[in-house]
């Protein structure tokens, strides 16, 4: 299996410019960084954003492997959250009621009624101040935010700090800080979609998924965790051996179809601390991701609502699961469920959670 080994002695490469303008007139920031036929990303600072990341198959031939728009407009609408930093709170808050000590906070919504990944102007949606840093042979970008006291109904003022680092032996590393003056709840993620067969060149049905998970969380029909995990084993969401997983959402259990014709669930990770709990791997080009994390669930999205009306950087329409979300996270709707790992952060305290995607080829 290839780590990309041969690029270790080739010095990186970092460029910066301007991707657009922001609506209010400010620029939106482009970093690119990476090593010379190993592994290349682009990060915008409209979101945090992971915009792509350019990986060589076991023939050594390059592609962008994770879904994504060069079009502002898309950025605020269709394509908001890919690859995106999203947060106050990654997923859902149900009905947007946030209890929090003796009182419960309304949030911001969504049309569905519900909180989804930090409300309708969230993180993804911000303009981060960002500046290039260097560890050793790692590269990438450092980016930070401000979310002001009552930002989407949140209480609290949180600065919030993501730094991407890139190493040349494909690990793609994403650590997440953030600080907080009055109580409140942090739960970020990345929401890229990624097609280890080249973005916008076909499904991810033929992709093969493993996740180190014993347990899932089951959903209501507006996805909001109907409250104690359920085990995988005899289900679709059996991952625990890597799976094709056009075979597994064609399965036609109830909680497929509940969540549109795929996954859209969260996986409640085995272990704890920094662990490989996910690997996505494509048998046809040799490309592959394990994911490790701090966190202690897995989001996994398929894409199931795609319809074609959104279109790649390269021109091919995005239709159902043309990529697929691999978000490392708290788990749903948490500040309503007790028992569920919390996610509150007080005065004093330094939220952390790091995350690594690691590309290879075999």
């Amino acid at each position: 299996m290839s780590r990309y080994t041969r690029e270790s002695a080739a010095e990186p490469k970092v460029t910066e410019e301007i991707a657009g303008a922001h609506p209010d007139g400010r620029r939106i920031t482009r970093w690119t960084f990476g090593f010379p036929e190993g592994v290349t990303v682009e990060v915008l600072s409209l979101g945090a954003r992971l915009q792509a990341v350019h990986v060589p198959d076991r023939e050594g031939m390059r592609a962008n492997v994770v879904l994504c728009s060069d079009e502002v407009p898309d950025l605020f609408g269709e394509a908001a959250y890919f690859g995106a930093t999203v947060g106050r709170y990654a997923n859902r808050i149900a009905h947007g009621m946030l209890p929090l000590g003796d009182r419960v906070h309304r949030l911001a919504i969504q049309p569905t009624g519900h909180t989804l990944h930090g409300g309708p102007d969230g993180f993804a949606t911000r303009l981060w101040d960002g500046a290039l840093v260097r560890a050793g042979r790692q590269v990438g970008v450092r980016l930070r935010l401000h979310s002001p006291d009552g930002d989407q109904g949140f209480p609290g003022a949180v600065s919030a700090e993501v730094t991407y680092l890139l190493g040349p032996d494909g690990d793609l590393s994403i650590d997440y800080r953030a600080a907080t003056d009055a109580p409140t709840v942090v739960n970020l993620t990345n929401h890229a979609y990624f097609n280890l067969a080249g973005e916008g060149r076909s499904s991810v049905l033929d992709h093969l998924l493993q996740v180190n998970a014993e347990q899932y969380s089951p959903v209501d029909r507006d996805l909001i965790p109907l409250g104690a995990p359920a085990p995988v084993a005899g289900t679709p969401f059996d991952l625990r051996e890597a799976r094709e997983i056009g075979g597994r959402i064609a399965a036609g259990h109830p909680q497929l179809r509940r969540a549109g014709g795929g996954f859209d669930h969260n996986w409640v990770l085995d272990g704890a601390g920094l662990r490989q709990v996910a690997v996505l791997s494509h048998p046809g080009n040799g490309r592959r991701i394990e994911c490790l994390t701090t966190e202690p669930g897995l989001q996994v999205y398929t894409g199931n609502h795609f319809d074609g009306s959104l279109t790649g950087r390269y021109g091919t329409p995005y239709r159902a699961h043309a990529g697929i979300a691999l978000e490392t996270q708290h788990f749903p709707d948490s500040p309503n469920h007790p028992e569920y790992p919390s996610t509150l952060l007080n005065p004093g305290e330094e939220y952390r959670s790091t995350t690594v995607y690691r590309f290879s080829a075999q």
